[in-house]
C-alpha cells in the first residue's frame, strides 16, 4: 500500500476519545531513514510541479543551464511539451513515466500541501518546497503522514530549497552564481544569511559540498540537525556552517548531534551563527517561526552550541576567513569568485514571496505584526473564550489556592508535532509532550507529571484538556496556554495570565485594539516588516531578508551601538521599496544615522543604489542632516557602488560590514555629542 494511503488509512477521527489519557510515543525512525535522499547529485532526476507557472518556467531554465537534470514536470489539467520536455497533468503519470528522484514543488501556499501529499503517494524520493504562508496545521498533517513512511523527504516549505554545487544540482531558487564546488557544507534557517555564508566561503576558495535551506517556518521537513548529520558523515565535507535564529529549538538539537559526534572522536571543524537577540518579545522577526516564546532563548542556544564544541561567529561574513583558519590554511592573495555559469542571480517568484499582508483590517492586535495574533492581553483571551469555548470555566480573580500551567503549543524540535504544555504548581518550567497530530494529547500522562492534590479528579483534568484541544484544532491555533489553572478553572487576573498566538494565514478572529504606531502599520502596505525597538536606540536600520535584519542589529548591539529598529524589505525590494523603508526609519525621532545593510543574494544592489538616490530626491534626505551608510554585497555589487559613488552624494559606501557598523555607531554618537552640546548651551 503506498505511504500516504496507508497513513490516512490509520487516520483517526479528530476528537478526543476515553483513551486520549493513555501513553503516545511519537517516533520518527521510519522518517529519519530517508536522510540519504538529501544526497542529491547528477544523476538526480528532477520534476517540477506547477510546471507552465511563470516562476516555474524561469527557474526551471535557469536550472537547466547550471547543468541540474530537470526532466518534465506536472500540472494539473495540462500535457504536453514544455521547455522541450514532457508534461503530466498529475504527479503519478510523471512518477510512473520519468522515474523522478526528486520534484520541485512551484505552487502557491494554498496549494502546496496538497502538492507535497501528491508527492508522498508517489513515493518520490526528495520533494522540496519553497512556498511560504503555507497554513501551519497543514503542515501538521503533512508531517504526521510523512512519519509513517521511509520513502520520501520533505525540504521546505518556506525555505530556498537545496544545491550540490559540485554536481550543479539546484532544486529552489538558490541564486547559484555565487557558489562554488567546494568542501563546507551549509544550513540555514535565513535564506539571506546562507547566500552570504556561501559568498564568504566562495571568496576564500572552500567553496560548498551542499547547501540546505531550512527554512524560517516553525515547522520544518528537514532540520539543522538533518543536515549536519548528513555533513558528517561525507567525506567531501570538510567543514560545516550553522545559522540559526530565535524561534523552535532546532539549534538545541543541532547542539546534541554534535556533541555526539565530538564523543565519538569526530573532528571536523563546525562553525555557527544565531541570530535574535534583538527580538521583541511577541512580536514576529520577518520568519514566521521567529518568535520569542516557550523555547530555548538565543543565548541558550549559542550556549549549548559552544558546550559542543562549536565556534561561534557574530555573521555570515566570518564563515569563510574562520573555517580557512580551523582548517589551517593560508588565504587567497585574491577573493574567488562563484562558478556557477549564468549572469545574475534570478528574483523570487510570486509563489515564493508574496507581498506580506496585513492579517486584520482597521485594527490591530497589540504587540503582534500583520504575520499574526500573538496577545498576552487577558481581555482579548477572554474575549476569545467566550465565543469559542464557552466550557472552559473562567475567574478573573486572583487565586488563593496553588496553580499549574495547561495548553498546547507547536513543539519547535525535531518531532514535528503539537504538544501538551503543562507547569507544575509551583513551576515555573514548561515541559513538552509531544502527540501526533492526527491523535490525542496525553491527558493522562500529563495529569501525572503534574503531581496535582487528590481532589483534582482526572475526569475534570481531562475535560479541560479536552476544551483547550478543541480550541486548538478548531483555530487552527498555534499556542494556546493558560499559567493560572485551578478548581475554579483558567484565572485570567493578570497581563501574565494566558498566552495566545493564531495562524497569520488564516482570516482574523475578532477585532482588538492596536497599539502598533502608524508607520509600523504604514510599512506593512509596502511589503515591509517594521517594528519599532525598545530603548533609545539611535541607529535607523534598512535591511533585506529577516535573518539579515536580526543579525545587524545584533551587531550593532554587540559593538555598543543601539538599533532602533528592524526593517526587512522582503527578497522582491524594489527601489520604491527602499524609499518607502527609509521614509519609515526617518520618521523616528531618535533615530540620529542610518545603516542600510544589503546583501544581493537575491536583491538587486543596482535596485537597491537606485532607491538611495530616489529618496535623496524625494524625502530631501540632505536637509534632514542624518549620515547614511550603506553596505552592499551581493548581485551587481560593483553596479549599485559605482551608481552611489558617481551621484556625488553624501552616503558612506562600504564592502565590508564590520567597517560599516563602527562607523554609523560613530556617526550616532557624534551626533547625540553634537544634541548635547546645543542643549547645555
Amino acid at each position: 500500500m503506498p505511504s500516504l494511503t496507508r497513513a490516512l488509512a490509520l487516520r483517526p477521527l479528530l476528537k478526543l476519545q476515553s483513551c486520549v489519557g493513555a501513553r503516545r510515543c511519537i517516533s520518527n525512525a521510519l522518517y529519519d531513514s530517508t536522510l540519504k535522499n538529501l544526497k542529491i547529485d547528477r544523476n538526480t532526476r528532477v520534476i517540477y510541479q506547477g510546471f507552465t507557472g511563470k516562476a516555474a518556467t524561469v527557474n526551471a531554465l535557469q536550472s537547466i543551464q547550471y547543468g541540474t537534470n530537470i526532466v518534465g514536470g506536472v500540472t494539473p489539467g495540462k500535457s504536453g511539451i514544455h521547455l522541450d520536455l514532457p508534461l503530466f497533468p498529475s504527479v503519478y503519470e510523471a512518477a510512473r513515466a520519468l522515474k523522478p528522484t526528486a520534484t520541485a514543488i512551484f505552487v502557491g501556499a494554498p496549494h502546496a500541501t496538497s502538492a507535497i501529499e501528491d508527492a508522498i503517494k508517489a513515493e518520490i524520493p526528495l520533494i522540496v518546497a519553497v512556498a511560504e504562508h503555507v497554513p501551519l496545521h497543514d503542515m501538521l498533517r503533512v508531517h504526521s503522514i510523512l512519519r509513517t513512511q521511509s520513502a520520501s523527504r520533505l525540504v521546505g516549505a518556506n525555505c530556498p530549497g537545496i544545491i550540490n554545487p559540485r554536481a550543479h544540482c539546484r532544486i529552489g531558487f538558490m541564486p547559484h552564481p555565487s557558489f562554488l564546488p567546494g568542501s563546507i557544507g551549509i544550513v540555514a534557517k535565513s535564506g539571506t544569511l546562507s547566500y552570504e555564508a556561501v559568498a564568504s566561503t566562495t571568496r576564500v576558495g572552500l567553496g560548498q559540498s551542499l547547501v540546505v535551506g531550512m527554512g524560517g517556518d516553525t515547522i520544518a521537513g528537514t532540520t539543522l540537525a538533518d543536515a549536519v548529520e548528513i555533513f558528517l558523515e561525507d567525506e567531501g565535507t570538510e567543514g560545516v556552517a550553522i545559522i540559526g535564529e530565535i524561534g523552535g529549538a532546532a539549534e538545541m538539537d543541532v547542539a546534541e548531534v554534535i556533541q555526539e559526534y565530538r564523543l565519538g572522536g569526530g573532528k571536523k571543524p563546525i562553525m555557527a551563527l544565531v541570530s535574535g537577540k534583538c527580538a521583541v518579545n511577541g512580536r514576529v522577526m520577518g520568519h514566521a517561526g521567529a518568535l520569542r516564546g516557550f523555547h530555548p532563548t538565543v543565548e541558550d542556544k549559542i550556549k549549548a552550541l559552544e558546550k559542543a564544541g562549536v565556534d561561534m561567529v557574530e555573521h555570515p561574513g566570518m564563515f569563510g576567513e574562520g573555517m580557512m583558519k580551523l582548517l589551517g590554511r593560508a588565504m587567497p592573495q585574491e577573493p574567488v569568485k562563484g562558478m556557477g555559469p549564468g549572469g545574475p542571480g534570478q528574483r523570487r517568484g510570486l509563489h515564493t514571496m508574496t507581498r506580506r499582508r496585513t492579517v486584520f483590517s482597521g485594527a490591530q492586535q497589540l504587540g503582534q505584526q500583520k504575520r499574526s495574533l500573538y496577545t498576552e492581553d487577558p481581555k482579548v483571551t477572554l474575549e476569545i473564550l467566550k465565543q469559542f469555548a464557552p466550557e472552559i470555566p473562567v475567574s478573573l480573580k486572583c487565586p488563593f489556592t496553588p496553580t499549574f500551567g495547561l495548553g498546547i503549543s507547536i513543539n519547535g524540535t525535531a518531532t514535528r508535532a503539537p504538544a501538551l504544555l503543562i507547569t507544575p504548581v509551583e513551576s515555573t518550567s514548561v515541559t513538552f509532550l509531544p502527540f501526533d497530530y492526527l491523535g490525542a494529547p496525553p491527558a493522562q500522562t500529563a495529569f501525572e507529571k503534574l503531581g496535582l492534590s487528590p481532589d483534582k479528579k482526572f475526569d475534570d483534568f481531562f475535560l479541560l484538556v479536552k476544551e483547550i484541544y478543541g480550541l486548538f484544532m478548531g483555530l487552527k491555533a498555534y499556542t494556546i496556554f493558560f499559567c493560572h489553572i485551578s478548581a475554579s478553572g483558567v484565572h485570567l487576573h493578570d497581563s501574565r495570565s494566558s498566552v495566545l498566538r493564531f495562524d497569520h494565514t488564516l482570516p482574523p478572529l475578532i477585532t482588538v485594539s492596536s497599539s502598533q504606531i502608524s508607520e509600523e502599520l504604514e510599512a506593512a502596505k509596502h511589503g515591509i516588516v517594521y517594528i519599532t525597538l525598545p530603548g533609545e536606540g539611535n541607529i535607523g536600520t534598512l535591511v533585506n531578508g529577516a535573518g539579515l535584519a536580526m543579525n545587524t542589529c545584533d551587531m550593532i548591539n554587540a559593538r555598543g551601538g543601539s538599533p532602533a529598529n528592524f526593517l526587512d524589505t522582503g527578497g522582491k525590494a524594489t527601489g520604491r521599496t527602499v524609499v518607502e523603508g527609509l521614509k519609515t526609519v526617518l520618521a523616528d525621532k531618535r533615530v540620529k544615522a542610518v545603516f542600510v545593510n544589503i546583501f544581493g543574494g537575491l536583491t538587486d544592489c543596482a535596485m537597491i543604489a537606485e532607491g538611495i538616490l530616489m529618496a535623496y530626491k524625494e524625502l530631501e534626505m540632505n536637509g534632514k542632516g542624518v549620515p547614511l551608510v550603506i553596505r552592499l554585497r551581493g548581485t551587481n555589487e560593483e553596479v549599485g557602488q559605482k551608481m552611489i559613488l558617481d551621484s556625488g552624494l553624501p552616503v558612506l559606501a562600504f564592502d565590508n560590514l564590520d567597517g560599516a557598523v563602527e562607523k554609523v555607531i560613530a556617526l550616532a554618537r557624534a551626533a547625540e555629542l553634537d544634541r548635547d552640546d546645543s542643549i547645555s548651551c
